[in-house]
């Protein structure tokens, strides 16, 4: 395998960025970029041997820059959403951003996925990888601590791509850190993803309200919308007269996954039938965000890949992490990193 590198352009700081495109031997690509440490194409062959572009994204850095969805970025300090927009942390409450509504949604709108880093680049047997570095100051978005972070995305002949997390901070601090790619298996420009269907290794939910914070509670998801323990299309339950749906125009909610933190134990597929596109899901998080893209709208001044068109709903993201909230909520599992101790972990998207 190698790993070819393009010029993509030039930042407002006139920063240049490059797009890292790595092929296996199966024909599968993974192009990324050091803007926001993003997931840009990910090509995939069907059923007969066609590749299609199948995550969603843009086609210049200007947009990258800018990427109000956070398309195939990469999500920091704290992944989701915080309540109030306030952690407290060793006694001290700190003040976070307040970008959705009054609450804190996935860092900040200076988020990790709106950054450059710096990238290095490893060959081997079977498997390319790109790693993208960066330092996060102390205070950066309101959490305290110089937070050092590594995102290594890697392309196997297996059909898998890994992206793999990990930092120290030199105080502590609260770190949630996932991706937030978009997929449409038919193909990025293949207007709505509802017809893909999906299986979930969850019988949980955390509860959550109309702002979308989670309390602390969990919902049972049998006999209810929110079941995806058996293969079903998103489109079959996406309109149900059922308040969680209505309070979010669809699904935008944390799954409990059952893996035990498992790399190994799969917790989720999703297929798209007419292209035969089947892709599984493996993480050690406790946790996974379905998402229905239901409130993706165009950006002024953002152009999206080959000047598609992206309809509501048109691509699912499947985010894994920690608890929403769980800064505030004492009997969800902490998101607080001590100081000078590893956070790690690791989400595989692989094809079969």
């Amino acid at each position: 395998m190698s790993i070819k590198q393009e010029v993509f352009g030039m930042t407002k700081d006139n920063q240049e960025v490059m797009i890292y495109k790595m092929v296996n031997s199966k024909g599968m690509e993974a192009h990324v970029i050091n803007q926001g440490a993003a997931l840009m194409s990910l090509l995939v062959p069907d059923k007969d041997n066609i590749k299609e572009d199948v995550v969603l994204g843009y086609d210049d850095v200007k947009s990258y820059e800018v990427n109000a969805p956070n398309l195939g970025a990469t999500i920091g300090r704290n992944a989701n959403r915080i309540k109030d927009a306030k952690a407290v942390i060793d006694g001290v409450t700190y003040e976070l951003d307040k970008n959705d509504g009054n609450n804190d949604l996935h860092g900040g709108g200076a988020g990790y996925g709106r950054v450059y880093y710096t990238a290095t680049t490893k060959e081997e047997e079977g498997q390319d990888t790109v790693t993208f570095h960066r330092v996060s100051p102390h205070m950066e978005q309101g959490f305290p601590g110089t937070f050092t972070y590594q995102v290594s995305y890697t392309l196997t002949d297996d059909n898998e791509l890994i992206l793999h997390y990990e930092g120290v901070s030199d105080q502590t601090t609260i770190v949630n850190l996932t991706n937030h790619s978009y997929f449409n298996l038919k193909g990025h420009k293949s207007g709505s993803a509802m017809d893909h269907l999906l299986r979930i290794q969850a019988s949980k939910i955390t509860k959550s309200d109309e702002e979308s914070i989670c309390d602390g509670t969990f919902l049972d998801v049998e006999g209810t919308p929110m079941d995806f323990r058996e293969y079903k299309a998103l489109s079959k339950d996406i309109d149900a007269d059922y308040k969680p749906l209505i309070d979010c125009l669809g699904y935008d909610h944390n799954y409990v996954l059952e893996n035990n933190r498992d790399l190994t134990k799969k917790v989720a597929d999703l297929i798209d039938e007419t292209s035969g596109r089947h892709m599984e899901v493996y993480t050690d998080a406790i946790g996974m965000q379905l998402y229905t893209s239901n409130f993706l709208t165009p950006t002024e001044g953002c152009t999206y890949k080959g000047h598609a068109a992206y309809p509501l709903r048109a691509a699912v993201c499947l985010e894994t992490q920690s608890f929403p909230n769980a800064c505030n909520v004492p009997t969800f599992p902490s998101t607080i990193l001590k100081a000078n101790e590893k956070y790690e972990t690791t989400t595989i998207y692989k094809f079969v």
